[in-house]
């Protein structure tokens, strides 16, 4: 058994307790209480099945609070999912030890700020987009090359060469290779060095022109 927690005789008395405390206002950081919410109420274990999406929808709740805002650009819930491992140790290692929380917020707050960096990413990788689009909104382009640009930008793997790009955009090669010299022509393609038939290409971003 990893875990026991607290017996049903007293857990209405326990959830009471915690409610109360987690709708009051407090002098206490709300980043730190959101960290010290989810702790409280996993600990509390008052459901047979749902214990973790419960205390990090309290934790989002608790981080929307913070904020003063309704809306948040980056999921706690999604990343301490994609830590379940480390999460689980963490916590079991601070449920069965003293009454100092402390490793735990230092491990919520690293979280946190690994989800916020993520979520920066992302952004600026929509920024970036947004940007090339607006540059180019006059710039004459088929429906093939405007497919194989966004592909190019949600990270395309390996090297773009024109028989690849025939493939994707279903035409045949020498299409591919007239796309691609008319995008080249037009600033938005460069050829990686190296030459030669298979040559690969980047999209020219307005951020490094």
């Amino acid at each position: 058994m990893h875990f026991k927690a607290p017996d049903a005789p007293t857990l209405e008395e326990e959830m009471q307790r915690f409610l109360t405390w987690f709708n009051q206002e407090h002098q206490l950081d709300p980043v730190l209480k959101a960290g010290m919410a989810h702790l409280w109420f996993v600990t509390l274990h008052p459901f047979d099945d749902g214990n973790g999406r419960v205390a990090r929808a309290l934790t989002g709740m608790q981080l929307a609070r913070a904020e003063k805002s309704s809306q948040r650009y980056y999921s706690m819930s999604a990343h301490i999912r994609q830590e379940r491992t480390a999460y689980c140790a963490i916590l079991e290692k601070t449920q069965k030890g003293p009454l100092d929380i402390t490793p735990w917020l230092e491990w919520f707050l690293t979280c946190l700020h690994s989800a916020l960096r993520l979520a920066e990413a992302k952004l600026e990788t929509v920024m970036e987009r947004a940007r090339f689009w607006d540059v180019h909104a006059a710039t004459p382009m088929n429906e093939r090359q405007r497919l194989l640009i966004t592909r190019l930008h949600e990270g395309f793997t390996g090297k773009l060469t024109s028989s690849k790009w025939a493939k994707i955009a279903k035409c045949s090669q020498d299409t591919a290779g007239r796309d691609i010299l008319d995008l080249i022509q037009k600033g938005i393609l460069v050829k990686a060095p190296g030459g030669g038939r298979s040559t690969s290409n980047a999209v020219v971003t307005p951020a490094n022109r």
